[in-house]
């Protein structure tokens, strides 16, 4: 972990606040228990957010709530990939992978282009491994085909290429590498811009609000009684529809609804972790472990993310948690490809773990299917469970069309057509903008150029908003830590238009704080300080 450091003083914050600002907890619960919202989404992770943005967007007066952070727990815990999915393969689920690279495709180049970016993947063929270089070359070839080749031809590359590309990569009895492209994100960010695009869209949202109970018309479920976690304030939401997104809690919530409703889900548990680089990584490791499972090495946020592990958890999901023998096995697997001193265990920053919503049944958890489950409960609640950031807006659309028919609600004739296609907040091509953040600055001001471009490729033309509070005032443009890009003004934005409220909602989310392990006790100190400050200005 870095050394803490010593900051005399926390930024002053100014008299104002960025314009558009998000309205305050009092406000919004307000807002919140005065209407009756065609649709309560009840869970701010990857589904919640997706069918919150999509509904907005159709013309449903929409209400969100989530009892933690948005995106707090699974869905900011992925493997930061949107892909195509590789190992889909095997199990012959080539339509799967076409319709992932639809998606991946969109993303990419339409929707976040500012916060999804390609990424080069080597598999090694190392003698003697589960896979022969035929087979992979075989495989990636037809990977990259049903994405109609838009990342390149998925071949077979020589060790020497890899290993000039991937310092880091072990090269005893490498025999060649199978390349293919795909892409990768940070999904807390998208996770944020998403709420924000459904707020912009009339979506009405307030995380760190738990619901205490379900609201009943009858026998219907028409609405929650919430607890505000932040001061303890109680209020409630009345809907035509509530929809159950809650991740790992679902059956929690099915229970309030039918408390005889019978287990609905398993879980698995995947656990990541962070390393410092010691050398440049101009391309990402999928490592083969055996026939049928993969680890991956990724460069990501000037680190390397190692992971994923895969087994069944059946413990309370708020204490998940990546273990020592998580860390063991994920540090053990990636030394399957990576030289040892790459992987001492002085080099790690961050670990973490979520839990994988899977359909409930039996077999092993690396089998099971990851598909979305829509079911409805005795009392007409939706309950839907499962997914991925790579499908995540067909998902939404999925769960529309489903809400689009559920008896009773009329919610259909109050839908409108949605654009095939709408652009998360703050498009824009990042080198542009971090050659605008660069040049568009006030005489005798400057921006580290590392600053530019973080702040480009985590905010897109937003980060215009962002550089508009340092020229104001430029303690916001001092960094929070001084082995770290993020800045003062960066915590500021995240306050006044991002739903922040605690330091692990702006460290572990909002900035890469945490994930470079630059999360002291001191630092989180000064950013509950500085939020303190904030949200009483």
């Amino acid at each position: 972990m870095a050394p803490e450091h010593t900051m005399a003083t926390i930024p002053t914050l100014g008299a104002e606040r960025t314009p558009g600002r998000t309205a305050s907890r009092a406000e919004t619960r307000e807002l919140l228990g005065r209407a009756t919202y065609d649709l309560l989404v009840i869970g701010g992770g990857i589904l919640g957010t997706a069918v919150a943005w999509t509904a907005s967007q159709a013309g449903l007066k929409v209400a969100m709530v989530d009892a933690g952070d948005f995106a707090g727990a699974t869905s900011s815990a992925s493997s930061k990939l949107v892909h195509g999915g590789l190992r889909y393969l095997q199990t012959g689920a080539v339509k799967l992978v076409a319709e992932n690279h639809k998606e991946r495709r969109a993303l990419a180049t339409d929707v976040a282009p500012h916060l999804v970016n390609p990424l080069t993947f080597f598999v090694p063929v190392y003698k003697g491994g589960p896979h022969s270089a035929p087979k992979l070359g075989a495989g990636v070839f037809l990977y990259s085909a049903l994405s109609a080749f838009r990342d390149g031809m998925g071949r077979v590359s020589t060790a020497a290429h890899a290993a000039q590309q991937v310092p880091a990569l072990r090269t005893e009895g490498l025999r060649s590498v199978a390349v293919y492209g795909d892409h990768q994100m940070n999904d807390s960010r998208v996770a944020v811009m998403t709420v924000r695009a459904a707020v912009e869209a009339g979506a009405v949202v307030l995380n760190h609000a738990e619901v205490t109970g379900l609201r009943f018309t009858g026998t219907r479920v028409t609405g929650a009684d919430l607890k505000d976690r932040l001061d303890g304030t109680e209020f409630g939401v009345d809907a035509r529809l509530v929809l159950n997104a809650t991740g790992p809690w679902v059956d929690h919530l099915r229970a309030m609804e039918d408390a005889g409703a019978a287990p609905s889900i398993r879980l698995s548990k995947g656990a990541h972790v962070v390393v410092k680089r010691r050398t440049p990584w101009r391309a990402a490791l999928t490592i083969p472990i055996d026939k049928y499972r993969v680890s991956f090495a990724i460069p990501w946020e000037d680190h390397v993310l190692l992971g994923t592990t895969d087994e069944e958890y059946t413990g309370d999901p708020q204490d998940v948690r990546a273990t020592d023998a998580d860390i063991d096995q994920i540090m053990d697997e990636a030394g399957h490809a990576i030289k040892d001193e790459h992987l001492d265990r002085d080099l790690i920053t961050y670990a973490f773990a979520g839990l994988r919503v899977l359909p409930g049944g039996p077999g092993d958890t690396a089998a099971a299917k990851r598909e979305t489950v829509v079911t409805e409960g005795r009392g007409g609640m939706l309950s839907v469970a499962g997914g991925k950031w790579t499908t995540y807006r067909h998902i939404g659309r999925t769960v529309l069309e489903k809400l689009a028919h559920v008896r009773g609600t009329g919610l259909s004739e109050d839908m409108s057509p949605i654009p095939a296609t709408v652009p998360l907040p703050g498009i824009g091509a990042p080198n542009a903008v971090a050659h605008r953040l660069l040049i568009d600055r006030e005489p005798g001001s400057r921006m580290e150029p590392l600053v530019a471009k973080h702040l480009a490729s985590h905010y897109g033309t937003l980060s215009f908003d962002i550089a508009r509070m340092i020229d104001e005032n430029p303690e916001l443009g001092a960094p929070i830590h001084p082995d770290g890009p993020d800045v003062w003004a960066q915590v500021a934005f995240a306050a006044d238009n991002e739903w922040a409220y605690t330091p692990d909602d702006v460290l572990r989310r909002r900035t890469t704080m945490t994930v470079r392990g630059l999360d002291t006790p001191e630092i989180q100190q000064q950013v509950a300080d500085f939020l303190a400050k904030r949200t009483q200005g």
